[in-house]
């Protein structure tokens, strides 16, 4: 059975920092690591602002690590910690990681580092976007109850250009194979819209994926069901 819909991409940006990725709490406890001493009486701001500047007092492998330690907590052991934070240094790890689900967490990582060193650590990016699918009937939109990441990654690559990267590295994912990594591939999915026909989707997700998402114009996508 196949499914038609037209898909419309929508409000396109490139962003550095994540939603709700670093809050007060976060830079309170980084400072505790820090050795910062009493934070009482700073402002949300100071002490996001304090722990950017002790974190630049330090060797950038020595900060990095801290942070890393900090959002990895045990999934690493003290060689990898350590590798990883001079790694970090020249690698996009948000990209280049072998394990896709923790990309986040180093786009967080690598976010403050950049911030703390105004530039030393790689740039991290991402992109924001929305996304309409309108169906021709209302029913077809049941496709999205199960698989939903899955499904829209297979949507959107229909529209999207022929050596894009999800093309390359992806073919049988995309043309149904399973796909456990879809997941992680979108960081943050959320339904913004809806209608009897359509659902409008905000999407977040790594520049290495869908940074050409920025040369799609509104397209017809079929899937293609079993």
């Amino acid at each position: 059975m196949k499914i038609t819909f037209d898909v419309s991409v929508q409000n396109f940006k490139s962003i550095d920092v994540l939603p709700k990725s670093w809050v007060t709490e976060d830079y309170i406890k980084l400072l505790d690591v820090l050795e910062y001493g009493d934070t009482d009486g700073l402002t949300d701001k100071e002490l996001e602002e304090m722990c950017l500047l002790s974190l630049a007092d330090l060797e950038p492998h020595e900060s990095a690590e801290i942070v890393l330690r900090y959002v990895f907590k045990n999934q690493f052991n003290d060689g990898q910690f350590e590798s990883l934070s001079y790694e970090i240094i020249e690698d996009q790890s948000w990209e280049t990681y072998s394990d896709l689900h923790k990309h986040q967490d180093f786009f967080n990582v690598g976010q403050l580092l950049y911030k703390a060193y105004n530039g030393k650590f790689k740039h991290p990016t991402a992109m924001l976007f929305e996304v309409v699918f309108k169906a021709n009937r209302a029913e077809s939109l049941s496709v999205f109850e199960n698989e939903l990441e899955a499904t829209i990654i297979r949507l959107l690559a229909q529209g999207m250009p022929s050596n894009t990267l999800l093309k390359r590295l992806l073919k049988d994912e995309l043309k149904g194979a399973d796909f456990p990594s879809a997941n992680d591939i979108l960081w943050q999915l959320d339904r913004i819209d809806s209608s009897t026909s359509s659902f409008t989707y905000r999407v977040l997700s790594s520049k290495r994926w869908f940074d050409d998402i920025k040369y799609v114009e509104d397209f017809t996508a079929i899937l293609e069901l079993e």
